[in-house]
């Protein structure tokens, strides 16, 4: 759904970093380059940070973006620096949808032929690393997707959510029908897409969507950071096999799962990072994980 169905709604100035100290200052810009579409900062040590930032556009989303986005997932992936990513919009919006401008004019071939909006799935296999969407505003149609593919979702009560694509007589096509059915069951995710109705932050909370809901958004960006910096303060061998172990659930049986779940578990007495965190516990110390 485009930003323009929103033409009461007044863009939001951009996020003034000035207002959080702990945000603006950053550890190191090795995974970070300039960006037309987006914003990357590493303001916490291990802590990756992705601004969506088409401002005039409440952060629709568009094939650019998604690849200036894509880009920078990667280099914070192949960063040996950061171990967790956040990734925002504004105060305003988090994303208001996909382009309208950009998708009217495609014809089924052309759609078809060019695998259009494929690339938005690279974001669930290019990072390995943990992926906290902290969601503000709209996040509607393609934003609404694009925040149902990271890992842990917080969101500020006042967020809005939604699936609008029936209004413009098209489907969800990035996993709305997927990952949100999975997220709220198929009787709610059915009303929800067959209406077009939007959700706030406090129904995502209820509904199991979002992990955590903020006030406003200085404290959840805070809330977004604080998360990450804890889960980068952990062994990076430890975290990626969480991840991983976590995401099988929403493909396997059960039986199947928890078997799966063992042998990772297992394996993981053959890293070092599992001596050292046994060994510190038992001596009440504070390991200093090797990643290894």
């Amino acid at each position: 759904m485009s930003a323009r169905l929103f033409g009461s709604v007044r863009v939001a100035s951009r996020f003034q970093p000035s207002a959080l100290p702990r945000v603006a200052r950053s550890f190191s810009t090795s995974a970070c380059r300039s960006y037309e579409f987006i914003e990357v900062s590493e303001p916490r040590p291990g802590v990756g940070l992705v601004k969506l930032n088409r401002p005039k556009a409440l952060n629709a989303l568009c094939s650019p973006l998604i690849d200036e986005l894509n880009t920078a997932l990667r280099a914070f992936q192949a960063s040996p620096t950061v171990a967790a990513v956040v990734l925002t919009g504004s105060e305003r919006a988090f994303a208001a949808g996909a382009d309208i401008k950009e998708m009217a004019p495609l014809t089924f071939s052309e759609a078809y032929t060019k695998s259009f909006i494929e690339s938005w799935s690279d974001l669930t296999t290019a990072l390995k690393k943990p992926l906290i969407a902290a969601v503000a505003g709209h996040a509607l149609g393609g934003g609404c997707e694009l925040a149902l593919m990271a890992d842990i979702l917080y969101c500020t009560a006042n967020a809005n959510f939604g699936q609008p694509e029936i209004k413009l007589g098209v489907i969800p096509g990035a996993g709305g029908t997927q990952r949100l059915t999975r997220a709220v069951g198929k009787a709610r995710a059915m009303d929800l897409i067959l209406t077009g109705r939007s959700f706030s932050g406090e129904d995502a909370e209820r509904w199991g969507v979002a992990a955590k809901v903020f006030p406003d958004y200085e404290a959840l960006l805070e809330g977004a950071l604080s998360t990450a910096e804890t889960i980068a303060g952990y062994s990076k061998v430890a975290v990626q096999a969480a991840k991983e172990a976590v995401n099988k659930s929403q493909d396997l049986a059960l039986r199947d799962g928890v078997e799966y779940e063992r042998r990772v578990f297992h394996s993981l007495f053959g890293t070092n990072d599992q001596k050292i965190g046994m060994k510190a516990f038992a001596e009440k110390k504070k390991p200093e994980w090797t990643h290894s």
